[in-house]
């Protein structure tokens, strides 16, 4: 093979059979044994890979912290003056502290890159004859890609199959018209590549028509490549909470910081060494400044978006999960969401009458009934069948275990086994009928039109919407032959799509044209007859949908179905009740004021196109919803960058749908985006959690010192059991908390209001009253202790293992910001486990005479244990008032 890198061959100006022999392949494609040694010969296709950070630039990021970095020359010049001890203790106690931002923030990378890892892009080759799914990093050159309406370029290709195939390449080229590709070979050698109409380019974008291509060239060997673009689609991007966060941090940091100044300047004003207090302000500032506020939400939201990929959602940028737990309307397709897109052809209407199909699967085994009695297919059937088998890019097959197996589209999946069950060949057909043009189904269209090479020439073979079938129909096929087709010909048929519509099947009408023209192919058609197919609605879609109405969250179907059809399938999963069904000529007729004020009692829309997908978004959004969207196609990719959450499907989604898209359905299925509501609920809610955790420990230990200074008493805490409290408390307990299960009555609550932020009122004073309880208590048990006849040593040790306590107490009530503590205390294990780490840790610095002199702690008696344990429990009875009253809405909404 010769080599694609050095000189570049100019592919263009070969012939498709010189491109083969240069790369010694073929039709088919490489075999999986020659592909992955090309693999390992080329390498992965894909530019230089993004820049990974280093553990050890992510080690040092710990120390740009300036409270920080002077905390530590501060002690190290405490230890040169000969205060050695808690200088020593305070610079080991630093040094966890930045151990565990750094495995913070390691995981968060490397969960950032995972999420990289699953967004990046997917190509469909031919392997051995066999077309396969691949990530698009795996082909090499000599691979045969098979590309459709939709899907982006995954490499630079020689076309050796071009089907009214236009690709986009505004982004290699900046020419905004698509170009119309052709196979031939294109002489010029310095043509530029714009001009090069035989050759598609890694980056670009198939907007119609289909084709296939030979890879003749990969990764940094591409004319152009947006392959390393795509892999970072998951950006490490800002999310509102984060910038709410930041700001919230740096008020609370400056705020934090004018009380430590006026602590340390008491002190000084007492006579307090003046080292002394810039280390205890120092340590103090460190312990209760929340710099790392935003970094903890992207842990939380990148670990989060990790345990929703398991529930088959993919989460492409962060501030997609904010968004989930506000969505209040989802307006999602029917095929294959809604129901199993296991499409099984049931019902033909062909010359006047009805005929039942049975069998189900792609095992071609069943056969047709009139009136409930076995009968021989007729010509006419045949015909029609011949048809929908002609105007399909389906393929069916034969597994290795002998099992029926089917490639393309489901809906002609199920015709090519009805037309395999009236004794037709469909592979056969096409080898007979070679295909010559063909005119691909769109939205907008709603039809797909083939023509084939016949004995008399060429004739056409059409399937779509019946009423755009029967607009190009002037004839109609009878048992007789065809004949003039009239205004009750016409009812009649509509009648019948009806009527089956209403069954719940999905209607098709076909039609074919004898000696047709490729400018003429969809005119003065023969009327076949319809074909009705069922695809039941998945059994989990019902109990989704029902989740959905308890959130409050609204469901909404649009779909290019018949009406009818759709109505019967918004009924059996009990999305339609109350609500209309309105079709895309009925809003057409609607102006944007009228649409706007029927807009919210409109549950089902029909026979729609992208552009009435994009005005419901918009009038939605108007009337203050937050809209989820889910949609597949290309021309879909406005309307799903219009919502506040695009979603795609993974398993029939096109490339630029995925792109345009938030989140990705792994397996296309309604029910993994209210599973991906919930789990963007509980995220959400667990960041509020430890915030609320955080927050509340922050308050109490500055208002702590701030009362003990103001009031003339003793620093209660010196500054290693005031950083130590801030390592232990604030770092396992609280990310315990960010891991929390969710509340059971989570998808019972109305969807947040986004703009009502993380900090409504209610949550405000249920953190200052956990923070002011903590300081009061502490402080009054800190006087006491003193006016008792203790030492100082005993009662600061009498306050710090009360702070302690009370964070542990403020550890489980956090849990929830509106149930008791005592329902279900002890669901949270990682949080069990951390407390009881932290609590042997503590038992440890008071008992182990080591660490007691360290830290300068007194043993306690019993006595002073009891005193203690009854001070901090006292917490959670005040948190319990706090949430009672909440829950009775005499703070404002919980929910923002």
């Amino acid at each position: 093979m010769e080599q694609t890198s050095g000189p570049r061959i100019p592919w263009h100006t070969l012939s498709v059979e010189e491109c083969f022999q240069r790369l010694r392949a073929g039709p088919a494609g490489l075999s999986r044994e020659e592909a992955a040694r090309r693999l390992r010969e080329w390498g992965p296709n894909e530019l230089e890979p993004p820049r990974r950070i280093s553990p050890l630039a992510i080690l040092l990021a710990q120390f740009r912290n300036i409270l920080v970095l002077i905390l530590l020359a501060a002690t190290a010049l405490s230890i040169v003056l000969g205060h050695g001890t808690e200088a020593v203790v305070i610079m080991i106690i630093v040094f966890f502290s930045v151990l565990l931002g750094f495995v913070q923030e390691y995981r968060a990378e490397r969960a950032l890159e995972a999420l990289r890892r699953m967004a990046a892009p997917m190509a469909t080759v031919l392997r051995e004859g066999v077309e396969e799914r691949i990530p698009a990093r795996e082909l090499v050159p000599g691979d045969v890609v098979v590309l459709h309406a939709g899907d982006r370029v995954p490499a630079d290709l020689r076309l050796i199959e071009a089907v009214n195939l236009q690709i986009d390449e505004a982004v290699l080229t900046g020419e905004s018209v698509p170009v119309e590709k052709h196979t031939a070979a294109i002489p010029d050698p310095a043509l530029p590549i714009g001009d090069r109409r035989n050759m598609a380019y890694a980056g670009t974008v198939v907007t119609y028509g289909r084709g296939q291509g030979l890879v003749v060239a990969t990764g940094m060997r591409t004319e152009f490549g947006a392959i390393a673009r795509m892999l970072q689609t998951i950006q490490e991007e800002r999310t509102p909470l984060q910038e709410n966060l930041d700001r919230v941090g740096k008020a609370l940091a400056r705020a934090a910081l004018g009380v430590v100044a006026l602590i340390v300047a008491l002190g000084l004003l007492r006579g307090r060494p003046w080292l002394e207090m810039l280390i205890f302000g120092l340590a103090l500032a460190v312990a209760v400044v929340p710099e790392a506020l935003p970094a903890v939400v992207t842990i939380s939201l990148a670990l989060g978006v990790q345990r929703m990929v398991r529930r088959n959602a993919l989460i492409r940028r962060l501030p997609a999960v904010e968004t989930l737990g506000s969505t209040d309307v989802i307006c999602t397709d029917k095929t294959g969401t809604l129901t199993r897109n296991e499409m099984t052809g049931r019902r033909l209407f062909v010359c006047g009458r009805f005929w039942e199909v049975t069998g189900s699967g792609y095992e071609p085994a069943g056969e047709f009934r009139v009136d409930g009695q076995p009968v021989t297919p007729s010509e006419a059937v045949r015909r029609l069948l011949r048809a929908v088998a002609l105007a399909s890019d389906a393929r069916l097959y034969r597994g290795a275990d002998g099992v029926w197996q089917g490639q393309g589209d489901p809906t002609e999946r199920a015709l090519l086994v009805a037309a395999m069950k009236a004794g037709l060949d469909p592979e056969e057909l096409n080898r007979r009928h070679p295909r010559v043009h063909e005119i691909p189904f769109t939205s907008e269209c709603k039809r797909m039109t083939t023509l084939h090479q016949g004995p008399e020439g060429l004739f056409a073979a059409s399937k779509g919407a019946p009423e755009v079938i029967l607009e190009s129909c002037r004839f109609l096929l009878t048992e007789e032959g065809e004949r003039p087709l009239t205004p009750s010909d016409r009812e009649q048929i509509l009648e019948a799509a009806r009527a089956m519509a209403g069954e719940a099947l999905r209607v098709l009408g076909v039609a074919d044209k004898p000696q047709a023209l490729p400018e003429d192919a969809e005119e003065g058609m023969v009327f076949l007859g319809l074909v009705g197919m069922i695809d039941p609605p998945r059994p989990e879609a019902k109990q989704a949908i029902r989740v959905c109405r308890e959130a409050g969250i609204r469901v909404v179907m649009i779909t290019g179905d018949h009406p009818l059809t759709a109505q019967a399938i918004a009924r059996q999963l009990g999305l339609l009740r109350d609500g209309r069904v309105v079709t895309g000529a009925e809003l057409d007729r609607m102006s944007d004021e009228e649409f706007e004020g029927q807009v919210e009692g409109i549950d089902v829309y029909a026979r729609v196109s992208p552009a009435h997908k994009f005005r419901v978004v918009t009038a939605l959004q108007k009337k203050g919803h937050i809209v989820a969207m889910t949609r597949d196609g290309v021309n879909d990719a406005p309307a799903l960058k219009k919502a506040d959450i695009g979603i795609a499907m993974g398993i029939t989604g096109t490339d630029v749908s995925k792109e345009a898209a938030a989140m990705v359905l792994l397996d296309d299925n309604f029910a993994s985006i209210v599973a991906a509501v919930e789990e963007g609920r509980a995220i959400f809610s667990n960041i509020k959690k430890y915030l609320m955790y955080l927050l509340s420990s922050n308050v109490g230990e500055i208002l702590l010192m701030a009362l003990a200074s103001l009031a003339g008493l003793p620093p209660p805490l010196s500054a290693a059991q005031i950083l130590y409290v801030n390592l232990a408390t604030d770092g396992l307990p609280a990310l315990a908390l960010s891991v929390d299960p969710p509340e059971p009555d989570l998808m019972r609550r109305p969807p947040r209001n986004p703009r009502g932020g993380l900090f409504t009122r209610p949550v405000v004073l249920l953190m200052l009253a956990g923070g002011l309880w903590s300081a009061l208590v502490n402080l009054s048990l800190f006087a006491w202790a003193l006016s008792s006849g203790r030492s100082l040593q005993e009662a600061m040790t009498m306050a710090f293992v009360s702070l302690v306590l009370i964070q542990f107490f403020k550890a489980y009530n956090f849990r929830s910001d509106r149930h008791s503590v005592l329902r279900q205390p002890f669901a949270n294990r990682w949080l069990n486990r951390a407390i009881l780490w932290e609590g042997a840790m503590l038992l440890l610095l008071i008992y182990v005479p080591f660490l007691r002199d360290l830290f300068g702690i007194y043993s306690l008696p019993p006595i002073d244990w009891a005193i203690v344990l009854m001070a901090a429990a006292t917490v959670v009875p005040v948190l319990e008032l706090v949430k009672w009253v909440e829950r009775r809405g005499l703070l404002g909404s919980l929910d923002g």
